[in-house]
């Protein structure tokens, strides 16, 4: 029994030992991890391997990332697919807004137009020595003076005419009748009263129709007024204060694309400016050669009717048109069909001279827009605002090109300057670390 405690303490002594010598192993298997595992009882393990498969079994080659398996046009074309959907997104949303406010945004169209005319008067008017705010009043006075004036007139032509007018209007039916009834057209009197009954029973019966109309005419000419008081207060503040206003609508643009929006700004005022200017020298131009072929042909209201082909002259293709027939078809009602022919021919040879000659000649390479651009600029605008779409469909195209075409080239002499720019020269070794270049910033 006295023999105990040794052997006990012997016990202890051996089991510390193999538990210090575990630890070093263990340690030294840590820091090689070529070191083989250690069983139990201190022995090294051996090493554990996968078994190979057997020679008929079939290869499996290993799975390629999804990315690279995607062929490199449909990577493309995803790409660009989100793309366009974000931007048919934003296009929709803003389509949205400008339909609900349609009658605030054609007003400030308007005024922007109507600015882009009177604004080298203000200039001159400055430049004589006139302040800033007499020389908007005046020249905003005057301008809205001469076309109210010009709407007076008109208004005042047909008014007086009228009664003129309606009886040379059943002449010209009854001499439209009797020409119809000698054509080789074969109709007779008959067919022809029929058509008249079947016009009468027409209106007749769509009373209710034509009287919501009128009615909804007058909600429109409401509108119409509205959008006309609009259109003069902005004229006035763009008039006034116009360069105070680019340049607060320039601190909304972020910092890195506000020097090419700045650039490209003047360049679109210049743009709308030649083409607001051009269409009203080639308007005018139109109306008056007209106007005299229509007055020396006899047709009543030549003075309206030239009034109306100028103002429908700002509706590119279209307004030519409307404007044509409408001087056609009054002749030929109150002066018969050779009148309403020779008012034809005039209509014809004063448009393909302004098309081939006026145009190109005082519009020039400043707002030159592709006539496919310009066909299907003024149907989306026809069909999205009306006529006042239409009227602002075509400068907005010539902007935009304006635009478009500087911002490219102001980027390519970015890019350009940025390529030319020498490389910033390295530092000696000796010196202490340098501080990153602005290049490894950005």
């Amino acid at each position: 029994m006295s023999k105990l405690p040794g052997w006990l303490a012997d016990l202890g002594a051996g089991v510390t030992r193999i538990s210090e010598r575990l630890d070093e192993r263990r340690e030294a298997r840590d820091e090689d991890p070529d070191t083989p595992a250690m069983t139990a009882d201190g022995d090294p393990a051996a090493p554990q391997s996968v078994p190979a498969p057997p020679a008929y079994a079939p290869a499996v080659p290993a799975r390629p990332e999804p990315v690279a398996v995607i062929p490199w046009g449909m990577r493309v074309a995803a790409e660009a697919g989100w793309r366009l959907l974000v931007l048919a997104g934003t296009l929709w949303v803003l389509m949205r807004v400008i339909s609900a406010v349609q009658l605030v945004v054609l007003a400030f169209a308007s005024a922007l137009l109507i600015t882009a005319l009177l604004q080298p008067t203000v200039a001159r008017l400055r430049r004589v020595g006139l302040p800033r705010g007499l020389a908007t009043a005046v020249t905003a006075v005057s301008g809205f003076v001469i076309m109210g004036l010009v709407g007076w007139f008109v208004v005042w032509q047909v008014m007086d005419n009228l009664d003129n007018l309606s009886a040379r209007v059943r002449d010209g039916i009854e001499e439209l009748k009797r020409w119809v009834l000698d054509s080789p057209f074969h109709v007779t009197e008959s067919q022809i009263n029929d058509i008249a009954q079947n016009l009468s029973d027409t209106i007749g019966t769509n009373t209710e129709e034509i009287t919501s109309a009128g009615l909804q005419g007058v909600s429109v000419m409401v509108e119409v007024l509205t959008g006309i008081l609009l259109a003069m207060f902005s004229t006035l503040f763009l008039l006034y204060d116009g360069k105070r206003i680019w340049q607060w609508t320039l601190k909304l643009v972020p910092a890195q694309a506000r020097a090419g929006v700045a650039g490209a700004g003047p360049r679109a005022w210049r743009t709308l400016t030649a083409y607001v200017r051009g269409t009203v020298l080639v308007a005018l131009i139109d109306a008056i050669f007209i106007g005299l072929g229509i007055y020396v042909l006899d047709v009543p209201m030549a003075v309206p009717l030239a009034v109306f082909i100028f103002l429908f002259a700002f509706i590119p293709l279209v307004g030519a048109v409307m404007s044509g027939a409408l001087a056609v078809v009054v002749a030929l009602v109150t002066q018969g069909v050779f009148t309403a022919l020779m008012v034809l021919v005039v209509v014809l040879a004063v448009q393909q001279i302004e098309g081939h000659v006026l145009q190109p000649f005082i519009l020039g390479r400043a707002v030159r827009v592709h006539p496919l651009a310009v066909v299907l600029s003024v149907a989306v605008g026809g069909v999205t605002a009306g006529i006042g779409g239409a009227v602002v469909a075509v400068p907005l195209v010539a902007v935009t090109n304006t635009v478009v075409g500087y911002l490219r080239a102001y980027s390519r002499e970015q890019a350009l300057r940025a390529a030319a720019r020498p490389p910033e020269k390295a530092a000696p070794a000796a010196e202490a670390e340098p501080a990153p270049s602005a290049g490894a910033q950005e």
